[in-house]
């Protein structure tokens, strides 16, 4: 199985407006959706899809387990508990949230207690989100590298993560890229702007096609319905090679998230 090229997020949205956000994003076309057991919206994501009409086998689920769920006995548990808010007897993808080195759970325990998961039907697909290269060879070592299905990382054009995704491509293991738009900074960088300008496109539209022309899948989030449809349109931007190199040139480790005590030492 394959992880969608293209999902929505729902971090940060809660109560009636993730509802409203999933909804719209279904109506204009998105079929991944991409949630945590930390964002504390898992019952609402589910009510929105369940309202929605569209077939659980036409849509691609994702959550997370978060911190206190790590242990042997906790993990799968927890995971039931999500199913049961999302309203389905099954998700598509289950990763650890963050590999949390200080949480006295080792890297070997949570993903076997993810791989048992697995095995139980509960999660089709597992993987890892927020995982550096030490922690990423540690996952492998634990479950082998064709069980993970993607390292879910903060990339964008600002934060590229050159030695991670290198390390993760020769590993066989796709990347997802969340905050793409690094909280809407880069949607006012000139480069990107003047990029988006040639291409009669958004400035979104064009950090989201270099992410995907990276091989990349993206899952952005937006309470607008309007800006959930216009994202979609990413798929069929081209950018030039003179484009790529411009957006390459646009590095500087913009890292926006890094939680103590969640995240280990990055790359």
């Amino acid at each position: 199985m394959s992880i969608p090229a293209f999902g929505v997020g729902t971090f940060r949205l809660q109560g009636q407006v993730v509802i409203d956000s999933v909804r719209n994003a279904l109506d204009v076309g998105y079929r991944a959706i991409d949630t945590a057991q930390i964002y504390e919206n898992e019952a609402e994501v589910g009510q929105a899809i369940a309202e929605s009409g569209v077939a659980r086998e036409d849509l691609f689920v994702t959550t997370k387990i978060w911190v206190p769920n790590y242990a042997q006995g906790k993990l799968v548990p927890s995971l039931q508990d999500s199913l049961a808010k999302l309203r389905t007897d099954y998700v598509d993808l289950t990763l650890i949230h963050w590999p949390a080195p200080g949480n006295g759970v080792t890297v070997a325990e949570f993903m076997t207690a993810l791989a048992e998961a697995k095995a139980q039907g509960l999660t089709r697909q597992i993987g890892i989100s927020n995982f550096p290269i030490a922690e990423t060879r540690a996952a492998i070592a634990a479950v082998g590298r064709d069980a993970i299905a993607t390292n879910q990382i903060e990339l964008s054009p600002y934060l590229q993560n050159a030695a991670l995704t290198a390390f993760l491509k020769e590993q066989g293991i796709h990347v997802t890229s969340y905050m793409t738009l690094a909280y809407g900074k880069v949607l006012k960088d000139p480069v990107i702007s003047q990029i988006a300008e040639r291409h009669d496109a958004t400035p979104a539209q064009v950090a989201l096609a270099w992410a995907l022309q990276l091989g990349y899948s993206v899952i952005p989030s937006s309470t607008k319905r309007e800006n959930l449809a216009s994202n979609l349109l990413a798929q069929q931007l081209r950018l030039t090679a003179d484009d790529m190199a411009a957006i390459a040139a646009l590095e500087r480790n913009g890292r926006e998230v890094s939680p103590e005590g969640l995240a280990a030492a990055w790359d």
